[in-house]
């Protein structure tokens, strides 16, 4: 009868282990699951590349970030300009962000006449009157993933563009052309810009 006793409970610390083996084994495979990286990467790095060789990321359109853009003259700041940017489907990403791209997030970098100026995580930005001296200038946003790739839909970049003009006397914007508005008015995907007549808020 002890032999019978004693065989059933080895079955039983047997079974134990084993379950307990393939409870923690599945618990592993989870975890290791669930900390991989995504096997699927956001968009399609593209052979194009902008000016300085940042390729394009490109992305479906319905998921696409959108970006506007509007110039004003600040009167009270000795000719400089107050940058707005509207952004939809994207988020600025925080100082110090991973380098890897992120779907609808990133930073803008901004241009004058094709020259980058800054890179912007915030909305706003005053431009400098030297930057912007007597004539017609073209001010471009653009949007990057901080992976550095460029944000694209298409065969361009995710950008908006304004015309702004600098006198002794006066300063106006006026917008191109619009050949593929956003559903912002006046506002123009990967080439165009969106001015308001409005003077926009300070940066």
């Amino acid at each position: 009868m002890s032999w019978t006793r004693t065989l059933l409970g080895s079955l039983a610390v047997c079974v134990l282990l084993l379950t307990g083996t393939v409870g923690c084994g599945s618990d592993a495979a989870r975890d290791q699951g669930e900390n991989a990286a995504s096997p699927s990467p956001v968009g399609k790095v593209l052979d194009d590349t902008d000016d300085d060789g940042r390729h394009y990321r490109e992305v479906d359109e319905g998921e696409a970030p959108e970006v506007g853009i509007e110039v004003q003259p600040d009167p009270d700041s000795g000719g400089s300009w107050d940058v707005r940017l509207s952004v939809r489907n994207f988020r600025f990403s925080p100082a110090g962000a991973g380098a890897r791209a992120v779907a609808g997030r990133g930073l803008a970098y901004l241009f004058v006449d094709d020259r980058l100026v800054t890179r912007l995580r915030t909305p706003g930005y005053r431009l400098p009157a030297d930057l912007v001296p007597r004539g017609t200038h073209q001010v471009t946003v653009r949007l990057y993933a901080d992976d550095g790739t460029v944000w694209a839909v298409g065969d361009g970049p995710v950008e908006s563009t304004a015309d702004i003009t600098a006198s002794e006397a006066e300063a106006t914007v006026t917008s191109s052309p619009s050949p593929a508005a956003l559903s912002v008015p006046g506002a123009r995907l990967r080439t165009g810009g969106r001015c308001s007549p409005e003077r926009a808020g300070k940066a």
